[in-house]
């Protein structure tokens, strides 16, 4: 099975792609033997895929509990976060124990965080059951929640011991959230690597079919690029802010919106489009490669449009964005497809590029139009 390693020292650690990691990863094993472990997953995938991890881990275990949580990003908050802590206090769960996250980013997120902090820090690993946590939110240690005036404003860098992508959970994977993960499998190549952004492109039908070939290559590769990054700068004083590219556009739309309106990788998706259209305007890429991004998007049935917002509105939902400074956000740009940087913009042509992408983008309920 394809396996690399984030190095960090001693907190390295190794991501391993595959099949039937669900069913008895020696590693995982391993790591469970004479511990109290918790595995924390939601009502959705929790039905799917907890009992066989649970049959897997019971024979090692010195004590085992299922924490399933409510689904969605409308979950992710300080109430649904404290279930996992009383669950633990009232299991009596120690210093040693081990935290399993089994699901998507949300649940990746929220358990990471609570590791982070329950009695100062406990090991986790991370499940990831969706495309996008497997090619982004289970690597790199991000923990956190959410609050009203932001996306991910609390939480903690806390790295896992190990993290299992199990491409056999992804054939119960919606379409809907297929595409949402595709959003970060093309940031990958329009930041870091143009032959892969190209490769992305011309696999997009059989990546939507669910081929598990080419899903399985797009996970190698984009988990490849983040470790390098992640491995450069782990705590993103630099480098690492890269792996925003389109976030600053795409937090917004989400914490306006309301959590949970549209998927993450959906505003992504335009919020990548959204930083095209400003890098050309700046003159950091060429038109042509501006359509080309924006049609891979679409390709993906992403949405290439944000909501119909006054350019005000987002101005005020990206003041709050983690990446900004005393209420300034930096932008991540592109410098062609495959080369970014990260930069302060002018204002007037921020105020266009939101003109220019933000009109006619909702449907009457509010969906994202793709």
């Amino acid at each position: 099975m394809p396996e690399l390693i984030v190095e960090l020292g001693a907190r390295s650690y190794p991501i391993v792609v595959g099949s039937g990691l669900l069913a008895g990863e020696p590693r995982l094993l391993e790591l469970a033997r004479a511990r109290q472990v918790a595995i924390v997953t939601n009502e959705t995938v929790g039905p799917l895929f907890a009992s066989r991890l649970a049959r897997s881990l019971r024979p090692v275990a010195a004590q085992l509990l299922t924490v399933s949580l409510p689904d969605g990003e409308a979950h992710k908050d300080w109430p649904t976060l404290n279930r996992v802590f009383d669950a633990l206090l009232g299991a009596r769960f120690d210093r040693k124990a081990l935290i399993v996250a089994l699901g998507g980013g949300v649940v990746g997120d929220m358990a990471g965080f609570a590791a982070a902090v329950y009695q100062r820090g406990i090991d986790f690993v991370q499940l990831p059951t969706t495309l996008l946590a497997m090619v982004d939110s289970s690597v790199g240690g991000k923990t956190g929640v959410n609050h009203p005036l932001g996306k991910n404003m609390v939480g903690a860098f806390h790295q896992p011991r190990l993290v299992l992508a199990d491409v056999d959970t992804l054939s119960t994977l919606p379409a809907r959230e297929l595409s949402a993960g595709l959003a970060e499998v093309i940031k990958h190549g329009a930041i870091a690597d143009r032959a892969y952004f190209d490769a992305v492109a011309a696999a997009m039908a059989r990546l939507r079919a669910g081929d598990a070939a080419e899903l399985t290559a797009a996970i190698v590769r984009s988990c490849e690029i983040k470790a390098e990054v992640v491995a450069r700068d782990e705590r993103e004083s630099g480098l690492r802010a890269i792996l925003n590219f389109g976030h600053t556009f795409g937090h917004a739309i989400e914490a306006g919106m309301g959590y949970g309106q549209w998927l993450h990788g959906e505003a992504v998706g335009a919020g990548m489009v959204m930083a095209a259209e400003l890098s050309a305007r700046l003159g950091h890429m060429q038109r042509s490669e501006f359509e080309r991004l924006r049609a891979v998007v679409a390709a993906a049935g992403l949405p290439v449009e944000g909501p119909d917002w006054p350019a005000g509105r987002y101005l005020e939902l990206m003041s709050t964005d983690k990446k900004a400074e005393r209420g300034t956000p930096r932008f991540v740009l592109l410098q062609g497809l495959g080369r970014a940087l990260l930069s302060r913009v002018p204002e007037d042509a921020l105020i266009a590029t939101l003109e220019a992408c933000a009109a006619g983008a909702l449907g009457a309920a509010g969906a994202p139009v793709r």
